[in-house]
């Protein structure tokens, strides 16, 4: 979602070369309304705002650990320097208290604040252009009742021309073209209610694709897997790289509790997902679960369950040769065995764990196309959803030699895919936070 950023000036150079000075480079100011009447706000209208903004993951973002609900100031790292999120509490000094519907709805859906600033695509407003304009009255109904928070906004720290906001027009030009969601006439209603939930406040392909060189999603990549917040976000639906596929159920179990039998526990950027979720109207994470059961190939049971009993096999044994004597392998294999039965096994060997009773080989930890992921459970443990506490994994302090045998060592012994490339360098690129390596 950050990688907006590369490319930016590039954008408005080749913008202002082709002559194009019908941009709105340089938008106007909405003038602030002095007090908005929070009085009149409809109960059910508010109620419908709250449950958006839980789809929308929006306090993920805006709350800070140590501050007021909304209040911003939330740091997002990029390659080119730092943003920090805003406060969009209704305070009318330091948030959005001052801000008519007419403000708050043209940063939605054109990426421009209530003074003329353009907004960068850090936040989504290219997936939030679709949106109702019931559904964008009610979010704006639902946070300009919530308790205002004094907390200023912390300056980006980036350089120029990063810096220099009015370059965004030339990104919008060629990526940002707001159109109302269409419903897929294939669908049924509950799917089109999902797959517009998902691709406007839930904004999934936000991280879920794959981004071109401008840092647009690459919509011909729909959902083929992307980065974010130094993770590897899986591909989804047929794009899926699963060794099991995925069927409603499992949907359904992750979405609503962060873990599925099938594929594992939630982790990274996707567990404040979950938690927003388990709060959520339960049909509308239903309607998001279809619809994402609908754009997902059907799963053959018989070769699933084949499938399964073939990656089972490769969980370790009982009585496990940690000197994997007789194997064919690397010292690095061979050390990063021993790393495993020393930091790993109490919990993972043969499965005999109450909250891993699904074989390692399943998790897209370990089938992604790199260790990344791996690495960071690691180092960083996982912290589940609410809906799995009982899973969480302790974080493992491990020297960077032993931490690639062991992310070696697991690659080896509970999949079938080829080795991961340059480990070490992967690891390198974690301690530096630089997701693109």
């Amino acid at each position: 979602m950050k990688k907006w950023l590369a490319g930016t000036a590039v954008v408005a150079i080749a913008a202002v070369a082709a002559g194009v000075y019908l941009l709105d480079v340089f938008p106007g100011e909405i003038e602030a309304v002095p007090e908005v009447d929070r009085v009149a706000f409809p109960d059910d209208q508010i109620a419908a705002g709250e449950n958006l903004a839980l789809i929308g993951d929006c306090a993920t973002c805006h709350t800070p650990r140590d501050a007021g609900a909304m209040s911003g100031g939330i740091a997002l790292p990029t390659p080119f320097g730092t943003i920090y999120s805003t406060n969009i509490t209704p305070d009318p000094e330091t948030g959005i208290g001052m801000w008519s519907f007419a403000a708050f709805d043209r940063a939605m859906r054109e990426g421009v604040d209530r003074e003329g600033n353009h907004l960068y695509p850090a936040f989504p407003y290219d997936h939030f252009a679709a949106m109702t304009e019931d559904d964008m009255e009610a979010l704006y109904q639902y946070l300009m009742t919530q308790d205002p928070v004094v907390a200023e906004d912390i300056p980006n720290e980036l350089g120029f021309p990063f810096s220099f906001r009015p370059i965004l027009a030339g990104w919008k030009f060629l990526f940002h073209h707001p159109e109302e969601f269409t419903p897929d006439p294939e669908f049924n209603d509950e799917e089109n209610r999902g797959a517009y939930l998902g691709e406007t406040l839930g904004h999934c392909s936000a991280c879920h694709s794959p981004r071109n060189a401008f840092g647009a999603v690459k919509t011909s990549e729909f959902l083929a897997g992307g980065e974010a917040e130094g993770w590897l976000i899986p591909p989804l639906g047929a794009a899926s790289i699963s060794p099991l596929g995925w069927e409603m159920d499992d949907y359904l179990d992750y979405l609503f509790d962060g873990w599925s039998q099938h594929h594992g526990i939630a982790g990274g950027p996707m567990t404040p997902v979950i938690d927003n979720l388990y709060d959520a109207e339960e049909d509308d994470v239903f309607a998001i679960a279809a619809w994402l059961n609908r754009i997902t190939p059907p799963v053959d049971v018989e070769e699933r369950d084949a499938r399964q009993s073939e990656i089972a096999a490769l969980d370790l044994p009982e009585t496990f040769d940690v000197t994997l004597d007789g194997a064919e392998v690397s010292d690095q294999i061979r050390q990063g065995a021993q790393v495993f039965e020393d930091s790993c096994v109490r919990c993972h060997k043969q499965r005999i764990s109450e909250t891993q009773p699904i074989s390692l080989g399943l998790t897209y930890a370990l089938n992604a196309p790199a260790p990344t992921n791996l690495i960071n459970a690691i180092r960083n443990g996982i912290q589940p959803s609410i809906g799995s506490r009982e899973r969480k994994m302790e974080a493992i302090a491990l020297s960077d030699e032993k931490l690639a045998a062991v992310v070696a060592f697991a690659r080896w012994q509970f999949t079938d895919l080829p080795a991961w490339e340059d480990i070490e360098g992967h690891i390198a690129s974690a301690s530096t936070g630089d997701a693109g390596h």
